[in-house]
């Protein structure tokens, strides 16, 4: 099976959503929140991630989960996840209560497809699902969101295999330095080669095409009708995609040092205080009509 193939499978029963000049709905792809171990990528992130969730909980946004959300490849049980980042799970609840939560599966979640109630009691009768579709009422132009290891052989039709070889291969190898030339975040040409086929994908289904997978953070335009949420795992940030009416937006969370900061005294002793703050970037912004 073709990767256009895949990727037109993921959106073959997907639910429909709406697009209006109310709507607002914010996009997280690649939490990959771990177990808390030294493999964790997640923490480095989790208090601007948490900040975030916080922010789009009390503005009303919806919160869509592109896949990859937790790391079952690298840990073998999903209440490993939870319970370590306990704080993340009741804060997500709280959208899943208000009708607020839409969560897909990538490859390195991709067990959660046979799962009908996800992480436990703490949200009941969540389906996870691997495409929606959001559908504005002023146009004819749809935005499909999917994870995007569709248009990637290896983390789609083998994934067994490539799970197998991350959990027992290059998770020890990455300890000792090597990077997984596997993974389609950590090997610039596999990415290129990956963004490619969506743009692609989208011209020739005539829709927009939003995904996660390759890492890299991306807003579309009319020649090039893909977007990318980014990661929660770069080395300083954590990028979403926002999606307010009909503006969407890349932006970045991040955390920052006050420039008033107090510097102490070298005559008391007094050691320096470096205020520490959790600000929201605007990277750029664009409108779904003009695409």
């Amino acid at each position: 099976m073709s990767y256009t193939k895949r990727l037109d499978r993921a959106f073959e029963n997907a639910p429909i959503l709406p697009i209006t000049s109310n709507t607002k709905y914010v996009f997280f792809s690649d939490c990959h929140r771990g177990s808390g171990n030294n493999n964790d990528n997640f923490l480095k992130n989790v208090n601007n991630y948490f900040a975030a969730l916080q922010y789009y909980f009390q503005y009303g946004f919806s919160y869509i989960e592109v896949g990859d959300g937790d790391e079952l490849w690298e840990n073998c049980k999903l209440n490993q996840i939870t319970e370590i980042h306990s704080d993340i799970f009741l804060q997500l609840s709280k959208f899943q209560k208000s009708g607020r939560l839409y969560m897909l599966y990538g490859n390195h979640d991709i067990e959660k497809k046979s799962i009908k109630k996800d992480h436990g009691n703490l949200f009941p009768c969540l389906t996870v699902y691997e495409g929606l579709i959001f559908k504005p009422d002023n146009s004819t132009v749809n935005l499909h969101v999917t994870h995007g290891h569709q248009a990637d052989f290896l983390n789609s039709v083998l994934w067994r295999l490539a799970k197998f070889l991350v959990r027992h291969l290059w998770t020890p190898l990455e300890n000792l330095g090597f990077s997984d030339p596997t993974s389609a975040a950590k090997n610039n040409t596999k990415k290129e080669k990956i963004e490619k086929r969506f743009i692609e994908y989208a011209k020739k289904s005539g829709c927009l095409l939003l995904a996660g997978h390759t890492h890299r953070p991306m807003l579309g335009n009319s020649t090039s009708p893909y977007y990318n949420c980014g990661s929660c795992v770069h080395p300083r940030c954590i990028t979403c995609i926002e999606l307010t009416g009909y503006n969407i937006r890349l932006v970045k969370w991040c955390s920052c040092t006050e420039k008033s900061g107090h510097f102490g005294n070298i005559y008391t002793n007094h050691p320096p205080i470096y205020p520490v703050y959790i600000k929201r970037e605007v990277l750029t912004s664009d409108t779904l009509t003009s695409l």
